[in-house]
């Protein structure tokens, strides 16, 4: 297993950062940090991403800053060549794929069905995300893993701290946690503290499993 897919397979908590403004991005992430978290996706609507990433990179290099919301291969590119760690799609593309695998870079994309699942391994990705998964629940992914045992899976969308360890024990590699963890508001009313609050609360129920 590629060392980057290990690190999120053993940390399994990704905080995805979407926000209307790169302003605070350090703050954001150093708040993750002392959280605990240890893996981080800034995504590409997020204005100035390719520069946050690489400033991140920099800033904290024990951590695995990837890109998130990748919608071509083009953006997979820039977003490599700024040091991105790893590559998040919200859908299936192949030619993105292909091109995260040219420069041997993870790429999880955004898969749904279990057609989906196994076309995105055959087209060479290792993880998957299966998203949205809000209104499927945890069986879901035991419903997945029965035909699929060997694909790796990230759940995003609606993951909480009230259903992370429900769904951690149903089998998913890890968690893409979006609002419920880097709240938008949050970073603009510069509340980072509760940010960090939640990480580690986060991080908790990860260990405690």
């Amino acid at each position: 297993m590629n060392e980057t897919l290990q690190e999120i397979h053993k940390e399994k908590l990704v905080a995805i950062i979407r926000s209307n403004s790169s302003d605070k991005l350090e703050s954001t992430v150093k708040s993750l940090y002392d959280g605990g978290i240890r893996v981080v996706e800034v995504t590409m609507n997020t204005p100035g991403a390719l520069n946050g990433i690489e400033r991140m990179k920099a800033l904290y290099p024990s951590m695995l800053i990837g890109a998130g919301t990748v919608l071509d291969p083009e953006t997979a590119r820039l977003s490599i060549l700024s040091g991105a760690s790893f590559i998040l799609t919200p859908t299936l593309k192949r030619s993105t794929i292909e091109m995260a695998n040219r420069y041997n870079v993870p790429i999880i994309p955004g898969v749904l069905t279990p057609t989906e699942a196994l076309t995105a391994y055959e087209y060479g990705a290792k993880m998957v995300k299966i998203f949205p998964i809000r209104s499927l629940g945890p069986t879901y992914i035991s419903d997945l893993k029965g035909p699929l045992p060997f694909i790796q899976t990230m759940v995003v969308g609606g993951i909480s701290l009230e259903n992370a360890e429900e769904y951690l024990r149903a089998g998913v590699h890890s968690l893409g946690i979006g609002s419920s963890l880097v709240d938008d508001k949050l970073i603009e009313k510069g509340k980072f503290e509760e940010i960090e609050r939640r990480a580690a609360r986060f991080v908790e129920i990860v260990n405690k499993i």
